[in-house]
């Protein structure tokens, strides 16, 4: 046992040990289905919609598209979009759109003279708070120096962020324009759901911000953006500070993404600021920062927000500057890590322990206790304080932990099972065998005082037999003999003990309950009787056998040492069954059985005969024939028989002329069994065992 549950708290421990190390190595799958959690605490409490913001978005939708004409609009057109945003007195007018080509539309394009497009749009966004993005590209330009200046606290932080060997960049005569340029990409991966917002991007020599980041700075008529680093020196970002604004980071220099519903109110249509009555607009664009893009399906903006909803790139953008304007933020520190891998190895080892110690039930309340807490745990983080924990990994490392030990336990329950079908396949019928591996309760080791009836077996004359035998003649004839008995007692429901040279021990009630047991050791006996004749029926001599059977209480349990030990019963009940087997030589019939075994299958053919002193057993043993089975029990002749034979067992007990009553019986005798003919010859020598009680009736 002790050897059991050690082996199981090592398992465990390396269950738990390969779990923390898959939670250290943090694969890609494991990363999706943490942030896909982080993305449902999103969905069921959305970030609260903050009081009006100066934020608006100029959307080039689908019906400006109509009005306007198809995409690419003329860099005239974005010229008018710039200029009137800046006379409307917008604080920041920053385009989520890339003008890395030429306008193929502009006269001087076409005939090379005439007005420049771009040009026109150049001054546009020199004459106001414009911004311009550029955007990673695997094949492309080197990134352009930064517009902002930038201050860095702490130690170099390039190394970390993410890098641009390539980009698309605006025109340069655009570019030298604008008052500030930053980056649209909205993650490294570059696809998928955006969670995270890369803030600042290296170009290889100094910090490039993100667009959000740089609109915020130009509405700000901020000069530098401060890289607040690591006090320790790791050479990672802990936040920025934009102005009078300070936004926490990653290590990397990215924010968590945390949204909302934007309303209508939020998109002012492209086609309305071009339009004639573009003056209504000042109130919801003077002092704004207005992102002008695209929500029109067809222009290919259109990304997955944390929310499930397909929703505008530019919107995106807008979100992350709400967080900046409001200081709602999302925060994963380092320490988090290191706290969930901890909470996995402490809950992963106390859910192993309690399962040895205390059991499955315990083990599973613990389980969904944890799993429960750490769901909790996580969303209150969440909700009250914007902390992200992740109780995903939790949860499986539970479950695995879990039901790791529960195979553990059934792969022992079964080898215990396995163990248990081989060490009584040999001795137990199949019904019974499987009653035991369906409730182990039912085999109680190491001893167990119950009522059980015993058999013994054994050849006549077998040492006789054995001189006029080979063998290896000897070894196949017991082999034969022995098969056809094992398989009467085991179709009976017996358990075989053991085998003894040429005598057998079976006996019934274990190591299963087996109801009327007394009943069925008697009609196993009958089956040996029909057995033994079909095998003398194939050899030149016939053997006898002769049985035994008594019921009565008997210890059964595993005997012996632990290196070596049998499976059987002892007691008092066991002796009389072998000796009583030894009585059938002086009884002169093959099957006798006692009282009490008579009382317990009362509807069986038995008849009396007398009491036995058995060796060994200080009072003579009362002891019945049986003859045959219920049937032959309700049969004429057989009633006829069992009254002419109790009345000559009352004459034999009483010393009376039992002559007539003999004859009667020697007549009636050969109609039931020829073997009777044995037990009344050898009666007349037995006077005295059936003087010594009156043998009931039978």
């Amino acid at each position: 046992m002790l050897a059991r549950r050690l082996a199981a708290l090592l398992f465990g421990a390396a269950v738990v040990l390969a779990l923390v190390l898959l939670r250290a190595a943090d694969p890609y799958a494991i990363r999706l289905v943490r942030e896909t959690t982080f993305d449902t605490f999103q969905q069921i409490k959305p970030r609260a919609a903050p009081p009006d913001l100066p934020l608006r978005i100029v959307d080039i939708d689908e019906a400006s598209l109509a009005a306007i004409g198809q995409w690419p609009w003329s860099r005239r057109d974005m010229a008018a979009i710039a200029g009137r945003l800046t006379e409307l007195g917008a604080a920041a007018i920053a385009f989520d759109i890339l003008f890395s080509e030429p306008d193929r539309l502009s006269p001087a394009a076409v005939t090379g003279s005439g007005a420049d497009y771009d040009a026109e749009f150049a001054q546009a966004l020199a004459a106001g708070p414009s911004i311009l993005v550029l955007s990673r590209a695997i094949a492309g330009a080197a990134p352009p120096p930064p517009k902002a200046g930038f201050a860095i606290t702490g130690a170099d932080i390039l190394p970390v962020l993410p890098a641009l060997h390539g980009v698309a960049a605006p025109l340069p005569v655009l570019a030298d324009a604008a008052a500030g340029l930053g980056v649209a990409s909205l993650d490294r991966e570059g696809a998928g759901v955006a969670r995270r917002l890369p803030l600042l991007w290296s170009n290889g020599a100094a910090p490039l911000p993100t667009l959000a980041l740089e609109a915020l700075r130009v509405a700000q008529d901020a000069s530098t953006l401060v890289v607040l680093g690591d006090s320790a020196g790791a050479g990672t970002v802990t936040g920025l500070r934009v102005g009078q604004f300070e936004v926490p980071t990653g290590p990397t220099g990215d924010m968590w993404l945390y949204y909302r519903e934007l309303p209508p109110s939020t998109y002012v249509p492209a086609a309305q600021v071009l339009g004639d009555d573009y003056a209504e607009l000042a109130p919801l664009l003077a002092g704004h920062i207005v992102l002008v893009g695209t929500s029109a399906s067809g222009l290919l903006d259109i990304r997955v927000g944390a929310l499930g909803q397909a929703v505008p790139g530019v919107s995106i953008h807008l979100q992350a500057l709400e967080q900046m304007l409001t200081g709602t933020f999302l925060h994963r520190a380092d320490w988090v890590g290191g706290l969930e891998l901890l909470v996995v190895a402490a809950s992963g080892l106390a859910i192993v322990l309690l399962l040895l110690l205390a059991g499955p039930l315990v083990g599973l309340l613990f389980s969904a206790t944890v799993a429960a807490v750490a769901a909790g745990a996580s969303w209150l983080a969440f909700s009250r304080f914007g902390i992200l924990l992740d109780p995903s990994f939790a949860l499986f490392a539970t479950l695995a932990t879990y039901a790791a030990m529960a195979f553990f336990r059934f792969a022992v329950t079964d080898a215990d099972k396995r163990r248990i079908r081989r060490a009584f396949a040999h001795y137990v019928e199949p019904s019974l065998l499987t009653r035991i591996e369906a409730d182990a309760g039912l085999l109680r080791l190491g001893g167990d005082l119950r009522d059980m009836t015993v058999m013994f077996s054994d050849i006549r004359n077998f040492t006789a037999l054995s001189e006029r035998t080979a063998p290896a003649e000897l070894v196949a004839l017991l082999n034969r003999l022995f098969a056809g008995l094992g398989k009467a007692i085991l179709a009976h429901h017996g358990t075989i003990d053991k085998f003894m040279g040429d005598a057998i021990m079976a006996f019934w009630n274990a190591p299963v309950e087996v109801p009327h047991h007394a009943r069925r050791a008697c009609e196993a006996a009958l089956a040996m009787r029909t057995a033994l004749q079909g095998f003398n029926a194939q050899q030149a001599e016939p053997i006898a056998i002769g049985i035994g059977i008594a019921t009565g209480p008997a210890l059964v349990g595993n005997i012996g040492f632990e290196a070596r030990f049998n499976y059987s019963c002892i007691g008092d009940t066991v002796n009389v069954a072998s000796r009583l087997e030894g009585a059938c030589k002086r009884v002169g019939y093959d099957i006798l059985v006692t009282a009490e075994t008579r009382t317990a299958a009362p509807d069986l053919a038995c008849l009396a005969a007398g009491s036995v002193l058995l060796k060994g057993i200080s009072q003579p043993e009362p002891v019945h024939l049986l003859v045959g089975d219920a049937d032959m029990a309700q049969s004429e002749a057989f009633r006829a028989l069992a009254a002419a034979h109790d009345a000559l067992l009352a004459a034999w007990a009483a010393g009376t002329d039992a002559a007539p009553m003999l004859d009667r019986c020697r007549d009636l005798a050969p109609a039931i069994d020829l073997r009777l003919a044995e037990f009344y010859d050898a009666g007349l020598a037995r006077g005295e065992d059936f003087r010594v009680s009156q043998p009931a009736p039978a």
